[in-house]
């Protein structure tokens, strides 16, 4: 079975992921490809981050010799949401509360690209310490 994986660092389309209810278990080149993530002796680690896998629960998240790891069982541990939609095989993993709840407190916008009228395409982060308005328009 493939699914489509929708996570901070995009869309991923994984080949060889495997739904089962509320799990989706993944290669670990998959897992790393789609987000970052590694399965290492410590835990789950992106980065310097490192998520031990709970005591007793092993196989919750790593199956098949540690070759496959749950990443829905990472995701509830970490309390990040999904939603998924099995008949198109596609996995949206969201951000914790928390970390948006510290985001918007922060009021800092988040970084996006745009176009202009002309084409051109212009970042937020291209204007930081200078003021700026942003004006959106829709035709519904």
């Amino acid at each position: 079975m493939s699914a489509t994986i929708l996570y901070e660092r995009g869309e991923y389309s994984a080949a060889d992921a495997h739904g089962e209810g509320d799990d989706l278990w993944l290669g670990l080149d998959d897992l790393r490809a789609a987000t970052g993530w590694e399965l290492k002796p410590e835990g789950a680690c992106l980065g310097e981050r490192c998520v031990p896998i709970p005591h007793g629960r092993d196989a919750e998240f790593v199956r098949e010799g540690g070759r496959r790891f749950n990443l829905a069982a990472l995701a509830r541990l970490l309390g990040n949401p999904i939603a998924r939609d099995d008949r198109h095989g596609v996995w949206a993993f969201g951000e914790a509360p928390a970390a948006r709840n510290q985001a918007l407190r922060s009021l800092d916008a988040p970084d996006f690209t745009l176009p202009d009228l002309d084409g051109r395409m212009h970042s937020l982060a291209d204007y930081r310490g200078m003021k700026r308005i942003l004006m959106a328009w829709a035709s519904w």
